[in-house]
């Protein structure tokens, strides 16, 4: 039987699919931007929030940022799957910009007024609504912006670099419209809402048989495949990394902009300073998430999470050594190098050792999953330490079991030049696909 080459695309289809290519990067980049400055607008002074404007002491906030964590647990496996099995369509994304729509209404007249009067189904329906919205969205939107990277052929940390962006403009606005009004916050978040969904309508991957086999291949995905990782050491290995170095680092860094605050002389000063600090430190984190494919790249995936466990360590110790504001400000901005590296190792640690196909869940289970698990458990330890012994001496116990783990990971993180794990079981057959052209963005 003879067999027919597939038919070379037209010139004009070539031109065509490179307009678009150029065009989905504009808007991936535009949402990341977007997602971020809602996100930012609602989270960056959440600590401060829930200490001088709901009035919850360090402890108990400690406690709602673990229930945060815990609402993670039941959705970011739902997310990951999901997306995996949706692999390039949006679904999934237009429920969550949805949810980000509703953030004003839902923090100013549901989420604050349970913290205050029912402070136990406030922790309950916070933790749902941020976790679906936010803290399992940005992971979600994040691990789609890296597959639209893949089948477009541009490198994922240079559309997050605009999410950075995106942080810092609008923390730079967040502590002044708080010194105003709490609520300003949370209505320009809602109005950034609109203006991110608008972006993820405009969206299309139209290189049809190229889209078509991505779409073969994630609605191939079953639970099967998912439940297969666990019988893989790598990513058993990935998971101790996660929970003791990243989710430490997270607990650390949630309570941080409190602790910062009591340092200067008024609370308004302090936001303040935050705020400007922050937007400082994100747009230093924008240039890093250009620069850090780079890095990576040399290193490889492995040396480049053991690198950025190493700068996590030294942020923690030194915020428990320096009480000096400047000086304190300075350990604030090293998140700018931490960040980018870790951020861009994860992505290609996960690819090298790994199915793509199951990208999302190993994003969402294995990293991010993980990182709530291990925030659910050290934030309320964190929080005793807090209200018992003080803020420095928790940071340096913290800072030293950060650095045993990241040592420990250097034995039990997959080493880069074996690449899958053995153990990794035959999948079906994506369609053949013509290989993609390097995307000029």
């Amino acid at each position: 039987m003879t067999t027919q080459s597939p038919v070379a695309p037209s010139p004009a289809a070539k031109a065509s699919g490179k307009s678009r290519r150029r065009l989905n990067f504009t808007l991936i980049s535009a949402a990341l931007f977007m997602f971020f400055v809602t996100w930012s607008l609602s989270w960056s002074l959440f600590s401060i929030w829930l200490t001088q404007n709901i009035g919850l002491s360090a402890g108990r906030s400690s406690l709602v940022i673990s229930a945060n964590a815990v609402g993670c647990l039941v959705t970011m496996p739902v997310y990951g799957f999901l997306q995996d099995r949706l692999g390039l369509r949006k679904n999934l994304l237009y429920w969550i910009g949805g949810l980000m729509l509703l953030v004003g209404p839902v923090y100013i007249y549901v989420y604050g007024p349970l913290l205050k009067s029912h402070f136990a189904l406030g922790l309950i329906v916070g933790s749902a609504y941020l976790a679906m919205a936010f803290a399992v969205a940005v992971a979600t939107l994040e691990s789609y912006a890296e597959r639209l990277g893949r089948f477009h052929g541009f490198e994922f940390g240079r559309a997050r670099m605009f999410g950075s962006l995106g942080w810092a403009a609008a923390t730079f606005f967040a502590g002044r419209l708080f010194n105003i009004d709490p609520d300003l916050n949370f209505w320009a978040a809602s109005v950034a809402a609109a203006v991110f969904v608008a972006l993820l309508v405009a969206i299309r991957v139209t290189d049809g048989r190229r889209a078509e086999a991505v779409d073969h291949a994630a609605s191939s995905v079953s639970i099967a495949d998912v439940k297969s990782l666990l019988t893989y050491p790598a990513f058993w290995g990935l998971l101790l990394f996660v929970v003791a170095v990243t989710a430490t680092y997270n607990t650390y860094d949630a309570m941080f902009p409190s602790y910062f605050a009591s340092l200067f002389s008024t609370t308004s000063e302090g936001n303040r300073m935050y705020s400007d600090l922050n937007s400082v430190q994100v747009f230093l984190e924008a240039g890093g998430m250009a620069l850090a494919p780079f890095l990576v790249n040399r290193l490889g995936p492995k040396k480049s999470l053991l690198v950025s466990g190493c700068v996590m360590a030294t942020r923690i110790c030194l915020s428990g050594l320096v009480t000096d504001p400047v000086a304190i400000s300075a350990v604030k901005l090293l998140h700018a190098v931490e960040l980018p590296i870790m951020l861009i190792a994860i992505f290609k640690y996960i690819n090298r050792h790994f199915e793509p196909r199951l990208s999302s869940s190993i994003y969402l289970v294995g990293f991010q999953l993980a990182t709530q698990i291990g925030a659910a458990v050290i934030s309320p330890l964190a929080g005793v330490g807090y209200d018992s012994i003080g803020y420095a001496p928790t940071y340096l116990i913290m800072s030293g079991f950060v650095a045993t783990f990241t040592l420990i990971s250097v034995f039990t993180l997959r080493t880069d030049e074996k690449g899958l794990p053995e153990a990794l079981p035959a999948l079906d057959p994506e369609p053949a696909a013509p290989a993609p052209e390097p995307a000029k963005v």
